[in-house]
């Protein structure tokens, strides 16, 4: 078994879509339309996506502008080898940095966060170089 993806649901495509390839780096994958469900799905990722690595299904449903996100999400976690150069990056791009570089509390790992347009925190860890896995640029 594997993950394949994580479905979050947005309230502006376009916007959304921007955000996780301009600021993020990932890779828009495939798109697609249902008009008989009033729904627009869209796929990002890093490298080709599946199946070397899990994407985010970005879902648009017609008409919802927001979402209640609620109290049981968490977090989507990335790999970067330099998280206070990759805040710095996203930051420039006009992304929202809500926790700054630095240790997890109560051990050593340097973590940050991140929200996306429609409130979805992004957990950036750092990981070696090799173990980025072709996470932020």
């Amino acid at each position: 078994m594997r993950i394949l993806h994580t479905m979050l649901r947005v309230g502006d495509l376009q916007r959304a879509i921007d955000f996780y390839t301009q600021v993020l780096g990932m890779n828009l994958l495939r798109t697609s339309e249902n008009p008989e469900y009033k729904y627009s799905l869209a796929f990002v990722g890093y490298g080709k996506g599946n199946p070397e690595q899990a994407e985010i299904e970005l879902t648009y449903n017609w008409g919802t502008s927001e979402y209640e996100l609620g109290d049981a999400y968490g977090h989507i976690a990335i790999g970067v080898p330099d998280v206070a150069a990759t805040c710095e990056r996203i930051r420039a791009a006009g992304g929202n940095v809500t926790r700054d570089a630095g240790p997890v509390k109560g051990g050593s790992t340097i973590i940050a966060f991140v929200t996306d347009p429609d409130g979805y925190k992004i957990e950036l860890i750092q990981r070696g170089k090799d173990a980025a896995g072709g996470g932020l640029r």
